[in-house]
């Protein structure tokens, strides 16, 4: 049954907190789910978050740990000690516990590592932390399960079960040989029906091994997990050698994080913005962006100052504006959200993008034309088959192109090694307003002079 988190049971929590009621706290909260439990804690000040963690048993703690949202799990660590942050990171994945001392000053993380009496997971973060946090190496888990081609049946399900101590989930075996290559991948199923004496080298799989290396970028881990619809990647060095491996859980992180980079980056907000970021952080991540959004502005007021004598004695020109330069807009940002999305997935050939704009195209003159007829006769309504002629050929020429702008702007900037998200934001908007409001006026002229 899923647990519902209301105010009465945060409220009987409290109190068995402040009554030291731990028999009550155990009861009611160590059967919950990880996830559960976070939500709880997200919900109460530190001390009262630190009291229930405590009554934990190590295995729920860690999992509980990485689900606490960000900025609360940050404060909830900086409170602890060095032993007791070096005990709770002991009890994590190497990946996780190295991403959270990577966030730590030089001289704290040292001081936490000395604390440590796990030598080997030591190591092991400390390795982690050598690697950019934006690549495979900086992503990889140094928990993974390994055999050597040239085990037996019955030795490989030896070392297996030592091996599974520390791994909380066995996706793959990976195959290595003497000097630690990868050399491929084994069924656990084809282990289990293997006659003991069999050797690994006769079980394996050689073909499409699908790696990734330490220095492969995090945005390409995660487009070849996607493509080949893996669970887990092996990491190698340039030698081969199998250091690590990449679980989907932290893939999944990464997507999200970078489909928030782009949802912030398309409102116009260049800096990473987190629930408790200050006032100076986040005035400072939209200033640019508005001064972007207001420059646009002034030069679609240049615009139509050039063309004020047409307005004063045709009034009813100014009555679509708001539409030309919202239409030109809405269009833009629609195709260019296309592209992006079609970028972030890898697709960035030539061919293709030759398709999306001819497509872009199509679909600009289909929906062009459409709207173009309906808004003819609304502006005839309003003024006069002349006033219908203006608007609705602005429109439909407005509607081509802001689609081809829409899919070409994203393009350019992925070029040039700039986030293409840029295009689907203030950025292109604001280009499509001042062209629109051109276009409108131009066809204005030509058409009642």
């Amino acid at each position: 049954m899923r647990f519902e988190l209301t105010k009465d049971f945060l409220d009987q929590l409290r109190l068995a907190i402040v009554e030291e009621n731990n028999t009550w706290i155990i009861e009611h909260i160590h059967e919950l789910h990880f996830a559960d439990i976070a939500d709880l804690l997200d919900q109460l000040n530190n001390e009262e978050a630190k009291y229930v963690y405590f009554q934990l048993s190590e295995d729920v703690q860690a999992d509980v740990l990485m689900e606490l949202e960000e900025d609360i799990r940050d404060r909830f660590l900086k409170s602890l000690s060095s032993k007791e942050m070096a005990d709770q990171l002991e009890n994590l994945d190497s990946d996780d516990a190295a991403d959270i001392l990577g966030e730590l000053p030089e001289e704290k993380i040292q001081e936490v590592i000395s604390q440590m009496e796990d030598d080997e997971a030591a190591e092991d973060i400390v390795e982690l932390l050598n690697y950019d946090e934006d690549t495979a190496g900086g992503l990889m888990q140094k928990e993974f399960i390994k055999a050597k081609m040239s085990w037996p049946v019955n030795r490989c399900l030896v070392e297996l079960r030592r091996q599974a101590e520390n791994v909380e989930n066995v996706y793959t075996i990976y195959v290595v040989d003497d000097a630690n290559r990868l050399v491929g991948l084994l069924s656990l199923k084809r282990l289990l029906f293997a006659d003991i004496k069999t050797h690994i080298s006769d079980l394996y799989q050689k073909k499409n091994i699908i790696s990734v290396k330490t220095n492969d970028s995090s945005d390409d881990v995660a487009k070849i997990m996607y493509k080949y619809d893996l669970v887990s990647i092996p990491v190698v060095d340039l030698q081969n050698k199998l250091v690590g491996r990449i679980t989907i859980d932290d893939i999944v992180d990464i997507i999200k994080e970078q489909a928030d980079k782009d949802f912030q980056m398309a409102t116009g907000i260049s800096d990473k913005i987190e629930s408790n970021s200050s006032v100076w952080r986040v005035s400072r991540a939209r200033l640019p962006w508005l001064l972007i959004g207001m420059l646009g502005g002034i030069f679609a007021a240049n615009v139509i100052s050039g063309f004020t004598d047409q307005i004063s004695h045709i009034p009813t020109l100014a009555l679509f504006i708001p539409l030309i330069t919202a239409m030109g807009g809405n269009v833009g940002v629609q195709s260019s959200a296309i592209v992006v999305q079609a970028l972030a997935k890898g697709t960035d050939q030539f061919d293709r993008i030759f398709k999306r704009l001819t497509k872009e195209a199509l679909v600009g003159l289909l929906n062009g034309t459409f709207l173009a007829a309906i808004i003819y006769g609304i502006a005839t309504f309003f003024g006069n088959a002349i006033l219908g002629m203006v608007v609705s050929i602005s429109l439909f020429v407005v509607i081509i192109f802001a689609g081809i702008f829409g899919t070409l702007i994203p393009l350019i900037l992925n070029k040039y090694k700039i986030d293409p998200a840029l295009a689907t934001g203030p950025f292109v908007t604001t280009l499509n307003d001042v062209l629109g409001l051109f276009i409108y006026f131009t066809v204005g002229i030509l058409l009642y002079s």
